[in-house]
């Protein structure tokens, strides 16, 4: 008798994970992907450095909240580095003591087994650590450039607009050639400083050098964000859900 009512529990459980999981894909909207940066410190300094935790959550929050599923690639795979954590948000405290989530970022996936067609936009998320490791990665330009190509969105945050600096379409030109583009400007940064003298290049003045249109909000933190067709960026970690929410809007109006 204990037998026969364990087998009915382990069946029930295995059933009832595999309508959840069914569930999951049968209501899902679609697959979004997440770049990030395996990067620790500002160059080879000893300066420590991570991913914007806020401007990863925030995003995540909203699309799966829609139905979104989320992977998340880095350059090398595997376990992220993140920071600029605030506790005293909910939504950060959260999803930092999730522990499923928490094993997403442990796991990011390699460029070399992402399949861009199985996602309706990229999401490049910030920190200083956005600007090593990604903006050069090739597989990652290749898989912006073919969700782009598909229909898709390519969008960014803050230091994450640095990952799109060097995407080019088919033609040779650069994806956002005559489109306007936001992220952090420099007029933020402090030049000075031993941290920015480690970036590879200014986001905002390699973005006009190639023929894009850099726009920024001079207050700075208010939420600022910029959309021209299916390129979607944002200035700070404040934009981070409100640009999620417009990605939405662009991914439902491109159906």
């Amino acid at each position: 008798m204990r037998n026969t009512i364990s087998f009915i529990f382990i069946a029930f459980l295995i059933w009832g994970c595999e309508t959840s999981f069914h569930e999951q894909h049968k209501n899902s909207a679609g697959k979004i992907l997440f770049i990030t940066s395996n990067q620790h410190t500002y160059g080879d300094t000893d300066i420590n450095t991570a991913n914007h935790f806020a401007e990863i959550v925030l995003a995540y929050d909203v699309f799966v909240k829609e139905g979104y599923r989320i992977d998340f690639v880095s350059p090398k795979g595997g376990a992220i580095p993140i920071g600029y954590i605030k506790t005293s948000d909910s939504i950060q405290k959260r999803y930092l003591y999730d522990t499923t989530f928490m094993n997403l970022l442990k796991n990011t996936k390699r460029p070399i087994d992402i399949n861009a067609s199985d996602y309706k936009a990229v999401y490049y998320s910030g920190g200083g650590a956005a600007m090593f490791g990604v903006p050069e990665n090739k597989t990652i330009q290749s898989i912006s450039r073919k969700v782009y190509e598909n229909n898709g969105v390519v969008s960014a945050i803050c230091h994450g607009t640095a990952g799109i600096v060097n995407i080019t379409k088919i033609d040779g030109s650069y994806l956002y050639k005559g489109k306007k583009v936001n992220g952090f400007p420099d007029k933020f940064e402090n030049k000075e400083a031993k941290y920015y003298q480690q970036f590879p290049f200014s986001i905002e003045e390699t973005i006009r050098k190639n023929g894009g249109s850099f726009v920024y909000s001079e207050k700075g933190w208010d939420g600022y964000y910029t959309i021209d067709g299916r390129l979607i960026t944002g200035q700070d970690p404040t934009a981070s859900a409100l640009v999620a929410q417009k990605i939405i809007e662009t991914i439902q109006q491109s159906n």
